[in-house]
């Protein structure tokens, strides 16, 4: 990981630089799957468990490269602001070492029932919802 000198370079060309996007998709993924991640993104396909592996595999390559540990998915439920779960891609081994680990799983999860995340009061618990969409 190396420090940039913000005072050297303009923000338009930095800026989005530790986003996985398309430039960085293009770069990281192989051919077919990039082609196949933009048809999910355009509705024409349904994003499958093979697909989401590959890109998961290069997203945490990408991001480890970069010299992160950690990633959030971001949504936003009802209460009209913005929420996240952090996790990490640090697996602890009984050996007392780590390793670095994403899977497609893990890229898609959604929490169905939305049950560990704040209504705002807006209903009971075992009727919160929350979907992860592509």
């Amino acid at each position: 990981m190396s420090e940039i000198d913000y005072t050297s370079i303009s923000v338009d060309d930095i800026y989005g630089s530790n986003s996985f996007n398309d430039k960085s998709m293009r770069e990281w993924l192989p051919k077919s799957i990039y082609k196949e991640v933009k048809a999910v993104q355009v509705g024409e396909k349904d994003l499958t468990l093979e697909v989401a592996e590959v890109v998961a595999s290069a997203m945490k390559d990408w991001a480890t490269r970069k010299g992160a540990t950690h990633y959030t998915h971001w949504f936003q439920p009802l209460t009209g602001s913005t929420a996240e779960k952090h996790d990490s891609f640090i697996s602890p081994q009984d050996d007392g070492t780590v390793i670095m680990e994403f899977s497609g799983k893990e890229l898609i999860q959604g929490e169905p029932d939305a049950s560990s995340f704040p209504s705002g009061g807006l209903r009971v618990t075992f009727e919160a919802r929350g979907y992860t969409a592509w």
